[in-house]
């Protein structure tokens, strides 16, 4: 069985420009995230959906994207808490200056929307980067966002995470599995699966296993259809709700390895 990666940041790695010299010998990070099989989609029918940026960090190639987030309060942007990692940024957070979310911003290529400064971070005390279980980071932006782009998060045991719903992923990743990255926001409807099929497909042993209580399944029956790199920490919508952040997988699009989700409702803390 290949090992599940964390669907991150790895094709943005690739991507840095000469002049990032320390990212020269980064090690590969856990990535597998961008959208397959999806189609192009626009920030105004989905405002809440934002990229992380840092060009300091992963070069002005795509506006310095390297994760993806999403709006759940003005001043609050949910992510994966692995992509805030030692490995992905090559230190702490605050060690970015120029660490911001991007906006309003369907391609990232453009000059449109809004780039905001994150002033603070917190990563959840229950993640666990060996596992991926507690997978969730809470971001604080400098400046407020407009109330239009704030989605409302599902509670525990809503009915829009029940197997066979259907749920749009987005972001700006890999849309062919193959490092064939995005320039524009796409988005890809899949399935929210019963539990049982990511705890067949990620049973542990040599990589991360599935856990249902923080993990939420969702990909297609048929395949084709998938988070993959560089969506790492972008929104699962289901029923106008946000159910799920893009969290880790073993490739992209496969039937047999769905994507794992970080299960909002059961780690978002009320006060974080």
């Amino acid at each position: 069985m290949r090992r599940p990666f964390a669907r991150a940041v790895t094709a943005a790695l690739g991507l840095v420009s000469a002049a990032a010299g320390p990212l020269a010998a980064a090690p590969p990070a856990f990535a597998d995230s961008v959208v397959v099989g999806g189609q192009p989609a626009r920030t105004e029918e989905a405002p809440w959906v934002v990229a992380l940026s840092s060009r300091d960090r992963f070069g002005g190639t795509r506006a310095g994207q390297f994760c993806g987030g999403v709006v759940v309060a003005p001043t609050r942007v949910l992510t994966a808490a692995h992509c805030l990692g030692r490995e992905v940024l090559g230190g702490e957070p605050s060690q970015l200056p120029d660490f911001k979310v991007i906006a309003g911003r369907s391609s990232l290529s453009g000059q449109d929307g809004r780039e905001v400064r994150v002033s603070s971070t917190w990563i959840s005390p229950d993640y666990d980067p060996r596992t991926n279980s507690g997978d969730l980071a809470v971001l604080t932006l400098a400046t407020a966002l407009p109330q239009s782009y704030v989605i409302g998060v599902a509670s525990p045991g809503d009915a829009a995470e029940s197997p066979g719903t259907a749920a749009e992923v987005y972001g700006w990743g890999d849309t062919t599995g193959n490092g064939t990255y995005a320039s524009a926001l796409r988005s890809a409807t899949v399935q929210v699966l019963p539990d049982t099929a990511c705890e067949r497909a990620y049973p542990g042993g040599f990589g991360a296993g599935y856990r249902a209580e923080t993990m939420l399944c969702a990909g297609d029956p048929q395949g084709g259809k998938d988070a993959c790199q560089g969506d790492s920490g972008g929104p699962l919508v289901a029923g106008g709700r946000l159910i799920g952040l893009v969290s880790w997988g073993s490739g992209c699009g496969q039937a047999e390895n769905p994507g794992v989700y970080t299960r909002v409702s059961a780690v978002l803390p009320r006060n974080p």
